[in-house]
Parts: structure tokens; C-alpha cells; sequence
């Protein structure tokens, strides 16, 4: 196995634990309760929002690590960090109107992991949607 195919693997795993947690707990808990984690954007939107980013959450964690690792319709693994990739345009679009600059450092970090699986899954082959070796 090599170094590029462990790395890609340590993100995807990394960020399916990542989007795994906020879309199970934007699924679970009640705006109040995600307001009190600190969370406070659940208060001012609509429960169907924060229902549909957790649902689109938990779906693209799922997607990061299931069909790579079964080897069944990989390119999946592919759309769903480039969809996670969109999701967090949207929320640092979001948090920079709100004007919540103090959160976009971990927005930026999850953006890279994001690119750099990316970057690794469409580098050798040309292929839009490939599962790295």
C-alpha cells in the first residue's frame, strides 16, 4: 500500500469522523441543545436546514468510506468529498455574513483534508471518478 494511498485513507476516515458527528448531532439534538454546544446559528434557521445539512452530512461521511472500501461504485467516494467540499463553501459563505470569523479556522482545515482527498483520487489516472490503488 502506499504513502498516498494510507494518507488519503487517515483524511477520508478523518472526515468521515468529523461530518459523521455533526450530521448525527444536527439529527438528534434540538436547536437549543445545539445552540448550548455553542452552535448558535441553529437558533436563527429553519429546522428543515439544519435537518437537511445533517442528513447531507451523515450521507457524504458514509459515502467517504463505504463504496471505496467495498469496492462497489467507487466513484461515489469521489462525489460525496466533492459534495462535502461544497457544503463547506456554503458554511464558510455563511459564517462570513454572520461575521463569525472565529470559527473559519476549522471550516479552512476541513476544506484542505477535503482538497487533498480529492487531489489524490483524480491525480494519475485522468478519470473524473477513480479510487486511489
Amino acid at each position: 500500500m502506499s504513502k498516498t494511498t494510507i494518507v488519503t485513507w487517515a483524511g477520508q476516515i478523518l472526515l468521515a469522523a468529523f461530518f459523521g458527528y455533526a450530521g448525527w448531532t444536527k439529527l438528534t439534538q434540538t436547536p437549543e441543545a445545539m445552540a448550548a454546544m455553542g452552535w448558535n446559528w441553529t437558533l436563527e434557521v429553519p429546522t428543515w436546514l439544519i435537518t437537511l445539512i445533517g442528513s447531507a452530512e451523515s450521507l457524504g461521511a458514509i459515502g467517504l468510506i463505504l463504496p471505496a472500501a467495498l469496492g462497489i461504485l467507487t466513484w461515489l467516494t469521489t462525489a460525496a468529498a466533492a459534495g462535502l467540499l461544497l457544503l463547506q463553501f456554503a458554511a464558510i459563505a455563511f459564517h462570513v455574513t454572520r461575521h463569525e470569523f472565529s470559527v473559519l479556522w476549522l471550516n479552512a482545515i476541513v476544506v484542505a483534508i477535503i482538497a487533498l482527498a480529492l487531489a489524490a483520487r483524480l491525480r494519475p489516472s485522468g478519470h473524473l471518478f477513480r479510487c486511489p490503488a
